[in-house]
């Protein structure tokens, strides 16, 4: 069909990965669009596990990552490397999601040949340039010229609109990750084995309530893992609980974990989760302690209280609703608000019950049908 719009999705990381395979879904479905995919891979094995239970098999793959690489050098190989695909494919549309260093050098690769740029969560600020660091600049500049804004809300749509961004651009489509929370839901009911990994654990810690924990925020490294960890070892003395905490890759993370936690009775320190398996972490979890930002949007969707080890954060939706609550890395009010909602019934009740603000799991669909206007 020759009045096929093409779409190159271009994307490096997890996050952006579990976001934007509901969107690709959605386009490989509908006659409208021709989609081409082209990853950074800058995660790879974090990306892959992602791609492999979603089903979507990349038309480029840069591969990209390299240990210990800096941010320049990852901005300038993924500018070159996502220019020469976007000269090959000449898409009509590049739709990039999110804040990560594959989303600001796509979004800036597209702009240089001129081609128009969809932006799936739009808006997001946390109004501090440094937190979280690089992602809040790289939000702000793809920004400055996408020329379809998708903000997941309301809030993040008025933070565009104070930005003088045309607001015939921005429309508020809801967020995509809990489309695809919905998805891979059903498809852990229908297939079990996808999240059976976490079975022999769950047996270990009966009768305990878990609290979830990821955290890998580069802003948090140094004294603010040290803190995180802390908490974590006090937490950990009390009998009625038990910590699962997928540790991520980055040695900046893991060297601190396992030497403050490593051994812990009721603290299982594992290896990172693929998607199906943290969608069941959420599930089993009483409470997650994150400084993620994806985990502040996902886990109320499941009635999950969040307590988000960060001082700001550009989801202050979820804080307003009442399903999150910054406790930033002082291990002391860290201890402090997981003791409250463990021991305070109402407490509890009011985070777990409050209205998820970030959607119904219809975005990508509207991402679609906006694309095709």
């Amino acid at each position: 069909m020759s009045d096929q719009k093409r779409i190159l999705t271009v994307f490096g990381t997890r996050p952006e990965a579990i976001k934007l395979f509901p969107v690709l879904h959605a386009l490989e479905a509908d006659a409208r669009f021709d989609s081409r995919i082209c990853v950074s891979a800058q995660h790879r094995s974090m990306l892959d596990s992602v791609l492999e239970i979603a089903g979507v098999q990349p038309h480029h793959d840069l591969d990209l990552m390299k240990p210990n690489q800096s941010l320049d050098a990852l901005t300038a190989a993924a500018l070159t490397g996502i220019g020469a695909v976007m000269d090959e494919e000449k898409p009509d549309w590049v739709i990039v999601q999110g804040d990560t260093t594959t989303v600001m050098a796509g979004a800036l690769a597209a702009y240089y040949r001129q081609i128009p740029v969809c932006h799936v969560e739009a808006g997001l600020r946390s109004g501090d340039i440094y937190r979280p660091w690089p992602e809040e600049v790289n939000r702000k500049v793809v920004g400055g010229f996408a020329k379809l804004h998708c903000a997941p809300t309301e809030t993040a749509a008025a933070a565009l609109r104070a930005e003088n961004v045309d607001p015939a651009t921005i429309h508020v489509t809801g967020n995509t990750v809990i489309d695809a929370l919905h998805w891979v839901t059903k498809e852990v009911a229908a297939k079990p084995h996808l999240a059976a990994g976490l079975a022999e654990i769950e047996d270990h810690f009966a009768g305990k309530r878990i609290i979830g924990m990821t955290s890998h925020r580069r802003e948090n490294f140094g004294d603010g893992m040290e803190a995180i960890a802390r908490a974590v070892h006090e937490i950990a003395a009390r009998k009625d609980v038990a910590i699962i905490f997928p540790v991520h890759l980055n040695p900046n993370v893991r060297s601190v974990m396992n030497e403050k936690l490593a051994g812990l009775d009721n603290v299982a320190l594992i290896e990172p989760l693929d998607y199906p398996h943290f969608a069941r972490l959420l599930d089993i979890s009483t409470i997650m302690l994150t400084d993620s930002g994806g985990v502040q949007e996902e886990a109320p969707a499941l009635g999950k209280p969040v307590l988000v080890m960060r001082e700001t954060t550009e989801r202050p939706e979820g804080v307003q609703a009442g399903t999150a609550k910054l406790v930033g890395t002082d291990a002391d009010k860290i201890v402090h608000e997981v003791n409250v909602l463990l021991d305070d019934e109402t407490a509890y009740e009011a985070m777990a019950r409050a209205h998820n603000p970030f959607g119904d799991g219809h975005a990508s669909q509207r991402i679609c049908d906006l694309l095709a206007r």
